[in-house]
Order: structure tokens, then C-alpha cells, then sequence
């Protein structure tokens, strides 16, 4: 009898420790604690840069199973987007990144947050006084999300295999321009890095430049500023020394993006330019050695 009394006594100890485990914080400590997915992964990581118009939204998984959104284009057409990408049935999103408050990044994010239950959300201090930075504001409260405030130095570990460390902003955003607010990122997998970078202009691509160097090469960069001749100065390219750079912007938008000079400056490094505006959803794979369009 004692020993059966001991054995459900352990049972329920272990019991225990995965009921606590599971309602432990996605985000914690000085550097951002690992977000736990309940999908199981294929061993690849998935980036997708999502066809929602003049306007950005990627969306990762990675091999661990975590799925991170990082914006949401400027309307619902980024529902669209994700059910292409999602199981009809998943209903769930484990972080949601806003670089910065402009329409063409979060206006899609109001949907999603609608739709979706999400667990963590990143943004910065930066706000606007537009409706639909209101209303983004609005929703992320009712979704009673993680909030946690994005600074250059962390990193957040998605799952076990995936990181995404934080270059920029430095410090608090509150009295920025937009643009200059924005979150970016650097998302590894293995020997694979993504530099991703919102929409941030080429006096801070200078500025990381100088800061951090060659810690800023990666395989794929995400054009900044839908590729507006405002971003991607030359010592940023350098530095970065991407093998492939990809454009989220639609087809003959009013702003002339992508500008002609920056593609010219891109492929004369031989670096190879995907467009949504000529591709639509652009969907990279990576198994952490090397990276392809699928």
C-alpha cells in the first residue's frame, strides 16, 4: 500500500510541474525568455513575406513550431495572407512584433488581433494620433496580450533553435519620427540571419553600421521602408552583405517604391532582389545551413 500511495504522491508531483510549466510566462528576465509553441515543426524555419500591398508583414515559424507575425500590412487582406499559411483550424499566434505605428504596418493588425488570440506583443513607445494607431492600441488591450516594450540588446528566443536579437531603437521612442522608431531585428536559425528592418531610415542603418559591424551580416535583408531611396545606404549594405534582399511593396504604388537608385545599389553588390509587388507572398526556408525560396 505505502508504495502505491508513493507512486501516485510522484505522479501527481509531475503532474504538477507540467501544469506549472505550462502557465509560465512567454516572455520573462533581463534577456527575453523562450515563447513556447504546442505545434510540433518540420526542422525548417519559415519566413514569409506576405503580399498585403503597399505595406509590410512577415510571418515566421520555426522549427519548434512558434509562429511570430512581424506587422500586419495596412487592412484585413493580412487574414487572407495568414490562412495561406496557417491550418484553417489554428486560431492561435504566439508574438506579434508592430515595428512602428504607421497604417501600412499595423492597420492589418487590429484584424488579427480580432481573429486571433495572441499570447506576446512587442511595439515600442512610439504612438500616433491617427485612428488607426488608436484603434491598434485599443485592441491590444482588449486582447489582454504580454506586453513587452522592445530595446537594442535582447534577444528573444523563439522556441529552443530560433532567435531574434534587437538592434534598434535604443532608447525611448515616445518623441520620434515613425520611422526612425522602428524595431530591427536580426532572426537566426542556426548559420542563417534575417536582418529585418521595419522601416528605418539610413541615419540609423549608419549608426548600426558603426555600432555593431560585421555582427550585422545575414543572408536576407527586408529592404527598409518598402525599398525608398530613405534606407539602404551603402554602409548598411556593407555591413549586412546580404546574398538576397526582398521588397514588400504593390505593384505600381504612388511612392515609385522600389526607388530605381536603391535597386541599382543592391544588385550592383550582386545581391539578389525578390519583390511581393512582381512575386506576391515571397515564403523562404531555411534548415539552418542554407536558405531558399519554396
Amino acid at each position: 500500500m505505502d508504495k502505491v500511495i508513493r507512486l501516485r504522491l510522484a505522479l501527481l508531483t509531475v503532474l504538477s510541474l507540467v501544469v506549472l510549466l505550462a502557465f509560465l510566462p512567454a516572455i520573462s528576465g533581463s534577456q527575453l525568455g523562450a515563447v513556447f509553441g504546442s505545434r510540433a515543426g518540420d526542422s525548417l524555419l519559415t519566413v514569409a513575406f506576405l503580399d498585403v500591398g503597399q505595406g509590410d508583414a512577415i510571418y515566421i515559424e520555426t522549427p519548434d513550431g512558434v509562429q511570430m507575425l512581424i506587422d500586419g500590412g495596412p487592412d484585413s487582406s493580412i487574414l487572407r495572407e495568414l490562412g495561406r499559411e496557417m491550418p484553417f483550424w489554428d486560431r492561435t499566434i504566439d508574438v506579434i512584433l508592430a515595428t512602428h505605428p504607421d497604417k501600412d504596418h499595423i492597420g492589418g493588425l487590429v484584424d488579427v488581433l480580432t481573429r486571433y488570440e495572441v499570447a506576446n506583443i512587442i511595439r515600442t513607445e512610439n504612438d500616433s494620433d491617427t485612428a488607426v494607431s488608436s484603434a491598434f492600441i485599443f485592441s491590444t488591450e482588449e486582447e489582454q496580450s504580454t506586453l513587452h516594450i522592445a530595446k537594442a540588446g535582447e534577444v528573444i528566443r523563439l522556441g529552443a533553435s530560433t532567435t531574434l536579437t534587437i538592434y534598434s531603437p535604443a532608447s525611448d521612442t515616445s518623441n520620434w519620427e515613425s520611422n526612425t522608431s522602428s524595431i530591427v531585428g536580426q532572426l537566426k536559425y542556426g548559420e542563417i540571419e534575417f536582418m529585418l528592418t521595419g522601416d528605418a531610415p539610413i541615419g540609423i542603418e549608419d549608426y548600426l553600421a558603426k555600432t555593431y559591424g560585421q555582427s550585422l551580416q545575414s543572408e536576407v535583408l527586408k529592404l527598409g521602408h518598402h525599398g525608398s531611396k530613405t534606407s539602404t545606404g551603402e554602409a548598411f549594405l556593407a555591413a549586412v552583405a546580404p546574398e538576397l534582399a526582398v521588397v514588400s511593396a504593390s505593384i505600381d504604388n504612388r511612392y515609385g517604391h522600389p526607388h530605381a537608385e536603391v535597386i541599382d545599389r543592391v544588385e550592383s553588390r550582386g545581391i539578389e532582389v525578390l519583390s511581393t509587388a512582381k512575386l506576391g507572398a515571397i515564403i523562404l526556408k531555411s534548415d539552418g545551413e542554407r536558405v531558399w525560396t519554396e
